[in-house]
This record gives structure tokens, C-alpha cells and sequence, in this order.
């Protein structure tokens, strides 16, 4: 039996080279960090980019007054503004690159009353995703909003806030289970809540809750993003 083809197919150095894996590219990198958050569970790729470049992406967004926040943990990354320097510094102030946006109070209280959620699901231990049935969270607002007389007009009101906390990226919008009109939506707290408010902002939290009432009874009031 002639096995020179056998013996040819086999020899490792006939073989075609795996190609190589392509270079993490930082223009790609930057352009999606300055678009908005990069999450590990979303773009594996990009996350494995942002690991090996974090230095360099640090250098180039210093520039930009902006730096990174990156939380290998909970798997996230964003940029924000650094901080201003204080009144006595003599050192230029620079054009804010991400703007600031005003907060309602309701959207405020319900980013409070999520993040005060997300602590006691942790402190559970279990999963690592909160997910909460749309009246779940009506039911966390409304006790601290003023009561009216029409029901249905406060649960709209809700959706509102809940909606713009959607677009602020702090809660996940997940498909329904199933294909029912009467289905309740379901929403995932985003972990990057967690670097918006933190561990001593979360203290004090039965104090600002008696300064959201407070506000929400007079009718107005608004806060920083």
C-alpha cells in the first residue's frame, strides 16, 4: 500500500498556518466609549480590546478632560467628566465634553429606590441579575408620590419616569415570556447603577427620601444627572 499521500496529508508542516488574531484597534475602542457604555455581556471582543488598551485609552481620553471607569467585576466601562478643579485652583477650566442634564425628582427617587434594591438583592447573595416586574417598580414609586384622583393618570406618570430611566441606560427592557397582551413587562437593573450612586450616597438614604417628599409636595424641583 503506497501512504505517500497519507504521510503528506499528515505532515504538520505542509499545513496552512491558522491566520493570526486581528490587533485590538483603539480608534474602534474610543469611538464606541465616547457613544456611550461598553458592556463585557454585549461585545466580548471589545471588552478583551479595552483590557489590553485601558493605559493608552486612559492617555488619549485625559486629553478630552474625561477618564475611564472600568469595573472588571460587574463588566462595564464609560467615560465621565473629571472633576472640576475647585475655586481656589488656578488651573484652566475647560468646556464640559459630556454635558450635565437635569434630573425630576421622581426620576431621581425612582434611581434611589433601585439602587437601595440592588444593595438588598446583593446582600442576599444568589443571582447577579435583579429583574423586576413593571409593577413591582410602580409599586416602589407610588407610596411616595402625592395621591390623586386618578389612578390611572399616576400609574402614566410612573411609566414616564420609568421610561426616561430606560434611556438613561440604569434599567434593561427584557422581551416578554410570552406573546400576551396582558403580560406585565420585566426590566433588568443595569450594575452600572452602582457607579452613579454609591455606598455613601445610599447612607444617607432615608434622608433624602424626607427631602423628596418634601419636593415632590410642593410640586417641583430637579436635580443634576
Amino acid at each position: 500500500m503506497d501512504t505517500t499521500a497519507l504521510d503528506d496529508d499528515l505532515d504538520p508542516q505542509s499545513a496552512t498556518p491558522a491566520p493570526p488574531a486581528p490587533a485590538p484597534d483603539l480608534s474602534v475602542l474610543l469611538i464606541s466609549l465616547l457613544k456611550g457604555v461598553l458592556y463585557r455581556e454585549h461585545d466580548e471582543r471589545q471588552w478583551s480590546s479595552l483590557l489590553q488598551l485601558q493605559a493608552r485609552v486612559r492617555e488619549y481620553v485625559a486629553v478630552l478632560a474625561l477618564e475611564l471607569v472600568l469595573d472588571e467585576a460587574e463588566g462595564y466601562a464609560f467615560l465621565r467628566a473629571r472633576p472640576e478643579p475647585a475655586d481656589d485652583d488656578p488651573a484652566p477650566r475647560l468646556p464640559r465634553l459630556v454635558a450635565r442634564r437635569p434630573l425630576s425628582y421622581p426620576v431621581s427617587l425612582l434611581l434611589a429606590l433601585l439602587r437601595k434594591k440592588l444593595a438588598e438583592f446583593d446582600a442576599g447573595g444568589g443571582d447577579t441579575r435583579l429583574v423586576l416586574g413593571r409593577n413591582d417598580i410602580v409599586e416602589l414609586v407610588r407610596v411616595f408620590l402625592p395621591e390623586g384622583p386618578n389612578e390611572a393618570r399616576l400609574i402614566d406618570q410612573i411609566e414616564t419616569h420609568l421610561n426616561k430611566v430606560v434611556e438613561l441606560g440604569f434599567l434593561a427592557r427584557l422581551k416578554p415570556a410570552s406573546a400576551s397582551a396582558t403580560a406585565s413587562a420585566s426590566y433588568e437593573v443595569r450594575r452600572i447603577l452602582k457607579a452613579f450612586v454609591d455606598a455613601q450616597w445610599l447612607a444617607d438614604f432615608d434622608a433624602r427620601l424626607a427631602g423628596y417628599r418634601t419636593a415632590l409636595a410642593d410640586g417641583k424641583g430637579t436635580r443634576d444627572e
